[in-house]
């Protein structure tokens, strides 16, 4: 057999077990790639620091099969993998916890707001009355009835983010609203329920 025949042959055995170990390469990759993106919008909002982990090591991977070293990808790719997989039921575990703690603080707020809301317009209705005319002076009666109505605005925008199961905003508005109206109660010289936990009191002492 001449030289050069078998060196021809040797690169056909060659380039065969390159194709070889390529293949399953390619598969287990792609299966690592599809298991990441399956996990979803939730993984990135509740696991980031697993989801950039996953994508860090994804990236070596990638890495490797440019370099045509199949066997560290086919080696590694296993355990890569089964972190993927693992992203959902990470992700679903972690927004449960956030999402009892959210449910819990909507309520401590809702209690809160309504019983601030109520307080404010009753208050606003005695300094309204012709026979506080003379206590009602000293408050600038306008700007407190449109302050109270952007909360009470604000706080209907809650309500319909509750009611659409949106709890990161509905208490995200629930504490807006409290802050608002822990602002105006002073203004008016009430005192208003103290805060749900976990959100401190900004009102400040009725003057005297």
């Amino acid at each position: 057999m001449k030289p050069a025949h078998l060196i021809s042959c040797a690169t056909l055995l060659a380039l065969g077990a390159c194709h070889e170990s390529r293949e399953p390469a390619e598969r287990i990759l792609t299966d690592v790639d599809v298991a990441t993106l399956g996990a979803g919008p939730d993984a990135v909002k509740y696991v980031p620091d697993q989801v950039t982990d996953v994508e860090t090591k994804i990236g070596a991977l990638h890495a490797a099969f440019e370099r045509h070293d199949y066997a560290t990808v086919v080696r590694d790719a296993p355990a890569v993998l089964t972190e993927a997989q693992g992203l959902a039921s990470a992700a679903a575990a972690k927004k449960a916890e956030v999402q009892q703690k959210l449910g819990e603080q909507w309520t401590a707020l809702s209690g809160a707001v309504s019983g601030d809301l109520a307080m404010l317009q009753h208050r606003l209705e005695f300094l309204d009355e012709k026979a506080q005319r003379k206590r009602a002076a000293r408050f600038d009666l306008a700007a407190a009835h449109a302050d109270l109505e952007a909360s009470e605005s604000l706080w209907s925008k809650a309500q319909g983010a509750f009611g659409n199961g949106n709890l990161d905003e509905a208490v995200t508005a629930a504490r807006q609203v409290k802050q608002r109206l822990e602002d105006l109660a002073p203004r008016l010289e009430i005192t208003l329920q103290a805060s749900p936990p976990g959100m401190p009191r900004s009102a400040r002492p009725a003057p005297p």
